[in-house]
Protein backbone atom coordinates (compact mmCIF):
# COMPACT_ATOMS: atom_id res chain seq x y z
CA UNK A 1 0.00 0.00 0.00
CA UNK A 2 1.09 3.41 -0.57
CA UNK A 3 0.22 6.00 1.78
CA UNK A 4 2.65 9.52 0.66
CA UNK A 5 1.30 12.74 1.09
CA UNK A 6 3.78 16.08 0.23
CA UNK A 7 2.63 19.79 0.98
CA UNK A 8 3.78 23.11 0.87
CA UNK A 9 2.17 26.20 2.60
CA UNK A 10 2.81 28.89 5.96
CA UNK A 11 2.40 27.96 9.60
CA UNK A 12 -0.57 29.56 10.65
CA UNK A 13 1.15 29.71 14.08
CA UNK A 14 4.39 28.76 16.17
CA UNK A 15 4.70 25.25 16.55
CA UNK A 16 3.27 23.64 19.81
CA UNK A 17 6.53 21.30 21.37
CA UNK A 18 5.35 18.91 24.22
CA UNK A 19 7.00 15.48 25.33
CA UNK A 20 5.44 11.99 25.46
CA UNK A 21 5.15 10.46 29.19
CA UNK A 22 8.83 8.78 28.29
CA UNK A 23 10.13 12.13 27.20
CA UNK A 24 9.78 11.93 23.32
CA UNK A 25 9.46 15.01 21.59
CA UNK A 26 6.53 15.85 19.66
CA UNK A 27 5.47 19.07 17.61
CA UNK A 28 2.05 19.97 16.13
CA UNK A 29 1.39 22.54 13.58
CA UNK A 30 -0.43 23.62 10.97
CA UNK A 31 0.01 24.41 7.42
CA UNK A 32 -2.09 27.38 5.20
CA UNK A 33 -1.95 25.35 1.76
CA UNK A 34 -3.62 27.22 -0.88
CA UNK A 35 -5.43 24.95 -3.52
CA UNK A 36 -4.10 24.94 -6.91
CA UNK A 37 -7.71 25.63 -8.45
CA UNK A 38 -11.02 27.24 -8.11
CA UNK A 39 -11.99 30.72 -6.70
CA UNK A 40 -13.91 32.29 -4.02
CA UNK A 41 -16.87 34.59 -5.11
CA UNK A 42 -14.16 37.35 -4.31
CA UNK A 43 -11.49 35.88 -6.51
CA UNK A 44 -9.19 34.88 -3.71
CA UNK A 45 -7.78 31.05 -3.87
CA UNK A 46 -9.01 28.53 -1.69
CA UNK A 47 -7.04 27.55 1.19
CA UNK A 48 -7.30 24.42 3.18
CA UNK A 49 -5.55 24.17 6.85
CA UNK A 50 -3.81 21.19 7.51
CA UNK A 51 -2.58 19.98 10.76
CA UNK A 52 0.78 18.42 11.25
CA UNK A 53 2.72 15.82 13.38
CA UNK A 54 6.39 15.95 13.85
CA UNK A 55 8.06 13.36 16.37
CA UNK A 56 11.25 12.93 17.69
CA UNK A 57 14.42 14.86 16.03
CA UNK A 58 11.98 15.98 13.21
CA UNK A 59 9.74 17.73 16.43
CA UNK A 60 12.83 19.46 17.89
CA UNK A 61 13.73 20.83 14.12
CA UNK A 62 10.90 21.66 13.91
CA UNK A 63 10.73 23.95 17.12
CA UNK A 64 14.08 25.24 16.75
CA UNK A 65 13.47 26.34 13.18
CA UNK A 66 10.39 27.44 12.05
CA UNK A 67 7.53 29.58 13.09
CA UNK A 68 4.32 31.50 12.49
CA UNK A 69 4.35 32.62 8.46
CA UNK A 70 7.14 30.29 7.64
CA UNK A 71 6.86 28.59 4.78
CA UNK A 72 7.65 24.90 4.63
CA UNK A 73 7.19 21.70 2.46
CA UNK A 74 6.09 18.60 4.64
CA UNK A 75 6.38 15.00 3.38
CA UNK A 76 4.94 12.41 5.30
CA UNK A 77 2.10 9.95 5.54
CA UNK A 78 -2.01 10.82 6.08
CA UNK A 79 -3.26 9.39 9.04
CA UNK A 80 -7.17 9.46 10.27
CA UNK A 81 -7.79 9.19 13.80
CA UNK A 82 -10.92 8.36 15.75
CA UNK A 83 -12.03 10.25 18.99
CA UNK A 84 -15.19 11.02 21.11
CA UNK A 85 -16.00 14.27 21.85
CA UNK A 86 -17.03 15.79 25.56
CA UNK A 87 -20.79 14.82 24.24
CA UNK A 88 -19.72 11.36 22.87
CA UNK A 89 -19.77 11.75 19.71
CA UNK A 90 -17.54 10.21 17.10
CA UNK A 91 -15.39 11.85 15.17
CA UNK A 92 -12.29 11.68 12.54
CA UNK A 93 -9.24 13.92 12.46
CA UNK A 94 -7.22 13.80 9.55
CA UNK A 95 -3.57 14.93 10.03
CA UNK A 96 0.11 14.07 8.52
CA UNK A 97 2.63 13.02 10.23
CA UNK A 98 5.73 14.30 9.06
CA UNK A 99 8.65 12.45 8.42
CA UNK A 100 10.70 15.15 6.60
CA UNK A 101 10.44 19.04 6.04
CA UNK A 102 11.78 21.19 4.33
CA UNK A 103 12.37 25.19 3.87
CA UNK A 104 10.47 26.71 1.12
CA UNK A 105 11.10 30.06 1.91
CA UNK A 106 14.06 32.44 0.06
CA UNK A 107 16.56 33.73 2.08
CA UNK A 108 15.67 36.96 1.13
CA UNK A 109 11.88 35.94 2.33
CA UNK A 110 13.13 34.35 5.51
CA UNK A 111 15.35 37.35 6.20
CA UNK A 112 12.32 39.63 6.47
CA UNK A 113 11.02 37.70 9.25
CA UNK A 114 13.22 37.93 12.81
CA UNK A 115 14.49 34.65 13.18
CA UNK A 116 13.29 32.53 15.96
CA UNK A 117 14.92 33.31 19.15
CA UNK A 118 16.98 29.41 19.25
CA UNK A 119 18.50 30.66 16.28
CA UNK A 120 19.35 34.18 17.07
CA UNK A 121 21.27 32.98 19.92
CA UNK A 122 23.19 29.96 18.09
CA UNK A 123 24.16 32.69 15.69
CA UNK A 124 25.12 35.08 18.12
CA UNK A 125 26.92 32.08 20.15
CA UNK A 126 29.18 31.37 17.25
CA UNK A 127 29.91 35.50 17.03
CA UNK A 128 28.69 35.58 13.07
CA UNK A 129 27.48 38.99 12.25
CA UNK A 130 25.29 39.43 9.19
CA UNK A 131 26.88 41.97 6.72
CA UNK A 132 24.93 40.77 4.13
CA UNK A 133 27.44 40.03 1.59
CA UNK A 134 28.44 36.43 -0.07
CA UNK A 135 31.47 34.98 1.69
CA UNK A 136 33.90 34.94 -1.48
Amino acid sequence: MLNHITIMGRLTRDPEIRSTSNNTPVASFTLAVDRDYGKDEQGNRQTDFIDCTAWRATAEFVGKYFQKGSMAVVSGRLQIRDWQDQNGNKRKTAEVVTENIYFADSRKDASARPAAPQAQAAWAEQGQEDEGQLPF
